[in-house]
């Protein structure tokens, strides 16, 4: 595929705004995605290439925090471990995949998820206590996991429920986590997809280059602004999400 010079401004552009709304809540890939299949990659080699950025976009967060003493390692690679084995299956099934009506599903989901984010008690500790509901929390990254290897799209805000609601930390951890998360379980992924589609390197690596800035800038959000910015970039990125799937193809 031959890159015009225009086409390298838009997928830095859309992947820079696409890497803050991943790192601070979920969904950037809805404009990443689409955006390459405007370009004319199909569908299914376009949710392959993605996961070249999504990777570079979670390394860099990863690093971000790591610099600003956030990142907790013996948690994160225990639930990395439990979330591969279903990444490795979903990549595999998304990587054969036609058609588009996961998107009500999707649409469904992410419904709940907002409601789930908005009510009930969350986590007000200045510092985070141990994790509650181990077992169950590395359980649910199984079916995390399987969704994030076969769509990517949302990912994000199946995570921070599991990590924030069901184990109790706070938001801001959380958010530490799932970029910690994301970067192992789209490391397989993006292996699975070498294997069984195409990838486009050079589009792939030209949109990297954005969400490796915005996923930098997500960092720096989240630390300095905390949990009431994160809040708000999910229930904007969840709605505008919802509305996209649901009332446009």
């Amino acid at each position: 595929m031959a890159l015009e010079f225009w086409h390298f401004a838009a997928l830095i552009a859309a992947g820079t705004i696409g890497g803050i709304i991943n790192v601070m809540a979920g969904g950037g890939s809805i404009i990443t995605v689409p955006l390459m299949i405007l370009l004319g990659v199909p569908g299914p080699v376009a949710n392959g290439t993605n996961r070249i950025a999504i990777l570079a976009q979670n390394v860099t967060a990863v690093a971000t925090f790591h610099h600003n003493g956030l990142t907790r390692f013996r948690l994160g690679m225990s639930l990395t471990a439990c979330a591969i084995p279903g990444a490795a299956l979903g990549a595999w099934v998304g990587s054969s995949l036609s058609g588009d009506v996961f998107n009500k599903i999707l649409a469904v989901i992410m419904v709940l998820v907002l409601i789930l984010m908005q009510t009930g008690s969350s986590n007000k500790n200045d510092h985070d206590t141990e994790p509650r509901n181990q077992v169950l929390g590395h359980m649910l990254m199984v079916g995390a996991g399987f969704w994030g290897g076969f769509i990517q799209i949302g990912m994000g805000f199946i995570l921070l429920p599991i990590l924030h609601r069901v184990m109790g930390l706070k938001l801001v951890t959380a958010n530490v986590l799932k970029t910690f998360i994301t970067a192992g379980y789209t490391t397989v992924a993006l292996i699975v997809f070498m294997i069984n589609s195409d990838i486009l390197w050079l589009v792939g690596g030209v949109l990297a280059i954005g969400n490796s800035l915005g996923g930098y800038l997500g960092a720096k959000l989240t630390i300095s602004k905390g949990e009431v910015l994160i809040r708000r970039f999910m229930t904007v990125a969840i709605t505008v999400l919802v509305v996209r799937l649901l009332f446009f193809d």
